[in-house]
């Protein structure tokens, strides 16, 4: 047992003609060391063993996992939180799929991602944005050699390496001049006047999380992957949708765009199109009702996979998978028997599969499916790359046949990365979170299911309990409710639930009617009736839990966000049997709603049968807004201030409202924070206190 020294620069114990120390001295030196000791052993026994909020800046998590054309390596990007700059920091790393030499590859200051190995395998294109720019970059990965391709005002984006290795693709917009109405005056030299007005003539002008946009449209551009000039092969000004796809003989480029004139009246459409590089024409591949996105062609060359999506009007359409002969045009769906929706599709190289990737009863799944439609789901649950809530997430590539590699997760940690391959037990490749979660006592989820007061309908939950559970203790409940509503829950890891759950309450979170993963008719049972019917599902799963006899019935809370918020609002509108509640960034009034929204025109498209002024009623009476007069339940709001999906106008309104009532609220505000509030991690842990210290109130 080794004792501090009273001074550390004190070394006369260890010189042979210094004085002998006296017993009593030595006996006050054991005594002290004890003591000492005993301090130490005591603030570590102190030391809170449950997940704390500063635990959030120790998080990390893979994403974007991508394969090397040999199979034998995976880029992915490793993000982690920068507790300095409050931000989430992304790196990107290297693993062997056999688990070894996990080591990075791209770091430094800035944010690094979309890692995009070329054909040979020689060389790695990825995305870096330093100083506020975001450019394109490729490495060389026997020498670590490194040229920047671009030096582009707005970000590229989707890059895309052409087979042949020698040109990357990419999309980015190009602006148009500021549109201007009126000319002013000459200003006199050397005087300061206010801004020019800004004068707006689109359908969607602003976005959350992006701001009021610039006039202009996302554009195709080739670069020659050695370095040169980017070349504009797209010049219309439509829409873009999601993917791109190079022919084999690297001479044309398919993508997805809407390019009918009247595309801001029509959110929920786009084609397919075929440019070629050389004459830059452009050919219809698709021209279907709905949407037609993410195409993938297969090795061979000869079959286009595309995801495909109807244009009803109702809240959800699901996905399909369809597989086109590239020389008929034939195409069919691969997916018509199965009532899931498909969320990304790869080809394996032997022509004749394709690796799937879908959510299905809260968990995300991946499967391999045959031309004939013929599916084998992988036992492997997809996950963690949502941290904040516990929503379905994750991301897969594919090398090869079956050699898969995907970003998993559990209820005890975010994402790590795991290979697949057939005949073979999962392997984990990464451990990122062992440091701040391994000695960590955190709550896991039990999956739990009941029967909805409405119908009967069975709904699916989970519920976490307390650290250090005592099943003869009443606990207090949390029923936290998710957003969308076309969104899922599941038994994943979630920062809010561990926070809430380790501040002593039990949580209970559900996919109500509406929630995706359970079909079609599931997710669109709440078509031009939301939120009413999710009520009864939500109130059946509290009763439901309070039958077990750990919760106290006289300490229930409630929250959500986004539709969660708009349910928590129209919950304590209809019962009052509720401590207290917080409201996260709601719709309160949907005729507001639809017109101050940044999708507004596809919210009040999809979601309504008619606009505001035609019909006011079926707003009115959907709106929680309608009911503020039966509220007694001291509710607290909170948003972000640039909140643009759900704007702050709506928490506003509710605010006055029941400040009008007298109802014990308050109006939380989030600077600078979108509907993504979590994106910050400060801004995370800032919603978790404040909706615990509202709770305390009344606990």
């Amino acid at each position: 047992m080794i004792f501090p020294l009273l001074n550390p620069q004190d070394r006369s114990a260890s010189i042979p003609n210094a004085p002998p120390i006296s017993r009593q001295l030595q006996g006050a030196f054991l005594v002290l060391g004890w003591c000492l000791l005993m301090v130490v052993a005591s603030a570590k026994a102190s030391q809170p063993d449950t997940f704390e909020a500063t635990d959030v800046f120790g998080l990390e998590y893979a994403n974007d996992p991508q394969i090397s054309t040999d199979g034998k390596t995976v880029a992915y990007v490793r993000i982690s939180m920068d507790i300095m700059s409050d931000k989430a920091h992304r790196a990107i790393w290297q693993v062997d799929v056999d688990g070894k030499n996990h080591q990075p590859l791209v770091g430094g200051p800035g944010q690094h991602s979309s890692p995009r190995w070329s054909p040979s395998g020689d060389r790695l294109a990825y995305l870096s944005k330093v100083d506020g720019k975001t450019q394109l970059l490729v490495r060389w990965l026997a020498t670590g050699s490194t040229i920047t391709l671009t030096t582009l005002a707005e970000a590229p984006s989707e890059i895309s390496w052409a087979p042949n290795g020698e040109w990357i693709a990419f999309i980015r917009t190009v602006t148009d001049p500021a549109q201007q109405l009126a000319a002013m005056p000459v200003k006199p030299k050397g005087a300061t006047w206010a801004e020019p007005a800004i004068v707006i003539d689109q359908m969607t002008y602003r976005r959350d999380g992006a701001g009021y946009l610039p006039r202009g449209s996302k554009q195709l551009f080739v670069i020659p992957a050695e370095g040169g000039t980017a070349r504009q092969l797209t010049s219309t000004d439509y829409p873009m949708n999601k993917g791109i796809a190079w022919t084999q003989d690297s001479l044309a480029i398919l993508f997805s765009g809407n390019h009918r004139n009247d595309h801001e009246y029509q959110p929920q459409q786009s084609d397919l199109f075929k440019v070629s590089l050389l004459k830059k024409d452009l050919q219809p591949i698709t021209q279907q009702n709905g949407a037609e996105f993410s195409p993938a062609i297969s090795p061979d060359g000869r079959l286009l996979a595309y995801l495909a999506s109807e244009d009803e009007r109702q809240g959800y359409n699901p996905n399909q998978l369809v597989i086109m002969n590239l020389e008929s045009g034939d195409s069919r769906s691969l997916t018509t028997d199965f009532d899931r929706s498909v969320d990304d599709a790869q080809w394996s190289t032997d022509n004749k599969t394709l690796w799937i990737q879908y959510d299905d009863q809260g968990t995300t799944r991946l499967a391999s499916i045959s031309l004939q439609g013929e599916r084998r789901q992988a036992n492997t649950l997809l996950g963690g790359t949502s941290i904040g809530r516990p929503y379905t997430s994750g991301t897969f590539s594919l090398s090869g046949k079956d050699t898969v590699v995907a970003t998993v997760g559990s209820d005890q940690k975010p994402a790590d990365l795991v290979a697949i391959q057939s005949n073979k037990p999962p392997l984990s490749l990464t451990d990122l979170n062992r440091d701040v979660l391994g000695h960590k006592v955190l709550a896991s989820t039990q999956r739990v299911i009941w029967p909805s007061s409405h119908d009967g309908k069975l709904i699916e939950g989970w519920v976490m309990k307390p650290p250090h559970f005592d099943p003869a203790v009443k606990y207090p409940l949390i029923l936290e409710i998710h957003g969308g509503p076309h969104t899922a829950y599941g038994p994943n890891f979630s920062t809010e639930a561990q926070l809430y759950a380790a501040a002593g309450y039990v949580v209970l979170y559900a996919n109500p009617r509406g929630s995706t993963s359970y079909g079609e008719a599931f997710a669109n049972s709440i078509d031009l009736a939301y939120p009413g019917y999710d009520y009864d599902d939500l109130m059946a799963g509290v009763d439901a839990l309070l039958k077990q006899g750990y919760i106290d019935p006289q300490q229930l809370f409630v929250t959500g966000g986004s539709g969660g918020g708009v349910l928590t609002a129209w919950i304590v509108g209809k019962t009052n049997r509720f401590k207290a509640a917080a409201v996260a960034k709601p719709v309160i009034n949907w005729a507001s709603f639809v017109l101050t929204a940044d999708l507004n025109y596809y919210f009040a498209t999809t979601w309504f049968d008619a606009p505001p002024w035609e019909n006011i009623q079926s707003y009115w009476e959907r709106s929680p807004l309608s009911l503020v007069g039966n509220v007694a339940t001291p509710t607290l709001l909170l948003t972000g201030d640039l909140d643009y999906r759900t704007p702050i106008s709506e928490t506003e309104q509710y605010y006055q409202a029941l400040k009008h009532r007298g109802i014990d609220t308050l109006m939380v505000r989030i600077p600078g924070a979108s509907h993504s509030i979590y994106k910050r991690p400060s801004n995370l842990i800032a919603k978790v206190n404040h909706i615990l210290a509202w709770f305390e109130r009344y606990r």
